[in-house]
């Protein structure tokens, strides 16, 4: 399975204008619906604005990725609009989100969520976010999302090069209340800003479908310090005698140099 796989054609629209943050939930519901992913609309919507009541998920530099997991969803997907004028999204930049993902994902199963936590990934690229704003037709943007996913994530999975590295200086974890886009968007900024700043860094994704590349005694022994972006509880008596940093989920995407 693979990102398009889960994003149809019918479930995208591009260079549209929209009024609000709400008419652009709308917008994306309609096209969640039209794609047949619902099985009750109204309930969808409702997850849809408790998830955005407990924070925005508008990212910086334009992006936004509401998302809910909901026993309305009768099939897991993707809707994608992109606004060219943006839309006020409420995010922490406070710039305008241009390009929006509305994920909808059932109760059950967790392997959908393995392949749309890449996109989450990907949308942390400039240059993938400009290629997807620089598309004119629908079978255009999903071939850039398409050839993106096959240059990352390639059939024969390449060999883990963290095995290799002496120790990492910092651990994180990393968690959002549903558990689906935050939680690896934040995973992602980290281990980036760990690399850029020489600090090797390690994030376990505390997700929907558990948790992934969980932190080992020997890690937590040999680090230096935990960062914990999380809006939920995640375990913490593991850390007892590092010093810990919490914070939230959003500052794990938005400062992760700050934090480490």
């Amino acid at each position: 399975m693979r990102i398009i796989d889960l994003l149809k054609a019918d479930a995208v629209e591009l260079n549209i204008s929209v009024n609000s943050k709400a008419d652009a939930i709308d917008k994306m519901i309609a096209l969640h619906e039209k794609a047949g992913n619902l099985k009750d609309v109204n309930m969808y919507k409702s997850a849809i604005l408790e998830r955005e009541n407990q924070g925005s998920t508008a990212i910086d530099e334009g992006i936004a990725v509401p998302h809910a997991k909901s026993d309305s969803v009768k099939t897991a997907g993707l809707s994608a609009i992109t606004v060219p004028a943006g839309v006020d999204y409420n995010a922490p930049d406070g710039k305008p989100s241009d390009i929006l993902f509305m994920i909808a994902a059932p109760l059950d199963g967790d392997l959908h969520l393995e392949i749309l936590s890449r996109l989450m990934v990907m949308l942390m690229e400039p240059e993938f976010c400009a290629d997807l704003r620089n598309t004119k037709t629908t079978d255009e943007f999903l071939s850039v999302i398409d050839k993106k996913e096959r240059e990352k994530y390639p059939s024969e999975p390449k060999a883990e090069i963290n095995e290799v590295k002496k120790g990492y200086r910092i651990l994180a974890v990393t968690a959002c209340p549903t558990g689906i886009a935050h939680t690896y968007m934040a995973a992602e900024a980290l281990e980036k800003a760990g690399e850029k700043l020489g600090c090797p860094l390690k994030a376990e994704t505390n997700g929907s479908g558990g948790a992934k590349n969980i932190l080992t005694k020997k890690e937590i022994e040999e680090c230096d310090g935990v960062i914990i972006a999380a809006d939920k509880n995640v375990e913490m008596a593991r850390f007892d005698g590092k010093p810990v940093l919490k914070t939230s989920v959003s500052n794990g995407i938005n400062k992760p140099e700050e934090l480490v």
